[in-house]
């Protein structure tokens, strides 16, 4: 077996990886041609590869490391916790303090109407779960036929084979003949690329009530629930117009259909709240959560349960069929605990929302002047740039989509910064402990790779 080491060569450790590893979301045949990228070491918002190059972590390791890399505080608590209880079931009439404790915080920081939680390893298995759960709840509520969960078209929920379905990532779909029986779609609330001739707050009702007419279509009594994002990440950071958020609350609360706010992204601080929930004043039935309930340092997920829900759940409910070996994993919940209590104490939700948040958004939209830019937006500390052929005219679209999102995301890269592309939207989500120095460096390498990407383009012929 070979050594894996931070100071193994780097050409050593890609030939191991290209041999017997499948990345995620990857054409692993080009990515081994190509060669990985070996991230060795991480503090704070830098990562250090195996080359020795510090890099800015503008994504929070995939959107989820709210109180940066290398805390020792988790650390310790999670090796606390391994020499008195590594791991044990939650199955069989069993619990356990972490776990426990880790309820009881949750349900204290959550909205006031949901009080309990189950717990999983990720946000897939939280939304494979969602699917689950909303089906039994109608089952017990004496309403077998409200079968159909809505969502919408480039919405994100997982890649699992629910999530996959639930999710309205279309090249995912063609993968395995998705969605499954039982889950619609309507349009998503992305203004600058499919807003037309109107106005962001015509387009946010207009699109919104694109949810009423598709339960009329179906039918109130086969709907079950409605799953989206307050702001919708893997997409490409769609933030929805004011008006969006209040009409499909107008449309829910008039109809007897479960609303299910996946918060697995916008949870735990990202949007200068607890909860993009809390952020829209949305009152959500479900929410899944995972990514920034232990910043990453280890996997867990879980899924808030409404008081409403709890009805048809537990009190009618019986035996629920449905777990993980996982679920509530003790070393699992040390970390989450961790976690939250450094978020707690050092404020990271009122640093986004009155210090951090609103002191990047204000440089990073300036960069919607740079000419590559249609449009640069942000909620919190979450954040994309529209990149367009043509400045000032947001209906038309580079011809080869995604190529342009690439070259810009690697180019980012050689700058010393992750930003993620979607299509050609360039997307950030850094840590919440990010200081103004860094977030100062952050948009000066992001606008340097504009430049360094237009001059690119330029020489391709492409603007």
């Amino acid at each position: 077996m070979t050594a894996v080491s931070n100071i193994y060569p780097t050409a050593a450790l890609q030939a191991v990886d290209a041999a017997h590893h499948i990345h995620p979301f990857t054409d692993t045949k080009e990515l081994n041609a190509e060669g990985t990228r070996i991230i060795t070491k991480a503090e704070g918002v830098w990562l250090t590869d195996s080359e020795g190059h510090r890099i800015l972590d503008g994504m929070a390791g995939l959107w989820c490391v709210q109180v940066g890399h290398g805390r020792s505080e988790i650390a310790d608590a999670v090796h606390k916790q391994m020499l008195e209880l590594s791991y044990y079931n939650t199955f069989f009439k069993t619990s356990h303090p972490p776990v426990i404790a880790l309820a009881e915080k949750i349900a204290e920081i959550a909205p006031d109407h949901m009080k309990r939680v189950f717990f999983c390893s990720s946000g897939s298995e939280a939304n494979d779960t969602v699917f689950r759960m909303v089906r039994h709840y109608w089952d017990q509520m004496g309403k077998p036929d409200k079968k159909v969960i809505i969502g919408r078209w480039n919405g994100y929920h997982g890649s699992t084979l629910a999530g996959t379905s639930l999710g309205g990532m279309k090249a995912m779909h063609e993968q395995g003949d998705l969605p499954v029986p039982g889950v619609d779609h309507i349009d998503q609330p992305y203004w600058f690329g499919e807003g037309g001739d109107m106005s962001p707050d015509e387009f946010g009702i207009h699109i919104a009530r694109q949810l009423e007419r598709k339960i009329d279509e179906i039918g109130e009594d086969k709907v079950a629930a409605f799953i989206a994002e307050p702001v919708q990440g893997a997409g490409g950071v769609i933030i929805p117009p004011e008006t969006y958020w209040p009409e499909i609350k107008r449309i829910l609360s008039e109809r007897n259909i479960l609303f299910v706010a996946d918060e697995v992204i916008c949870g735990f601080g990202r949007l200068g709240s607890w909860f993009g929930s809390d952020y829209y004043g949305l009152k959500p039935d479900l929410m899944p959560i995972a990514k920034g309930l232990t910043s990453g340092y280890l996997p867990m997920g879980g899924v808030l349960v409404s008081d409403r829900v709890v009805e048809g759940l537990i009190d009618k409910g019986g035996e629920f069929y449905h777990g993980y070996t996982y679920s509530g994993h003790p070393a699992c919940a040390a970390a989450a605990l961790a976690n939250l209590e450094i978020i707690q104490r050092e404020k990271l939700v009122e640093r986004v929302r009155d210090d951090i948040g609103p002191y990047l958004q204000s440089r990073w939209t300036v960069l919607g002047e740079h000419p590559l830019v249609g449009e640069a937006r942000m909620v919190g500390l979450v954040g994309a740039l529209e990149l367009v052929p043509e400045k000032g005219n947001r209906k038309k679209a580079f011809a080869d989509t995604g190529t342009v999102g690439t070259i810009c995301r690697d180019i980012s890269f050689q700058n010393g910064l992750i930003m993620r592309a979607v299509r050609d939207s360039m997307i950030i989500s850094p840590p919440l402990v990010l200081s103004h120095e860094e977030a100062d460096l952050l948009v000066a390498t992001a606008r340097k790779t504009l430049d360094d990407t237009y001059a690119e383009l330029k020489r391709q012929g492409k603007v």
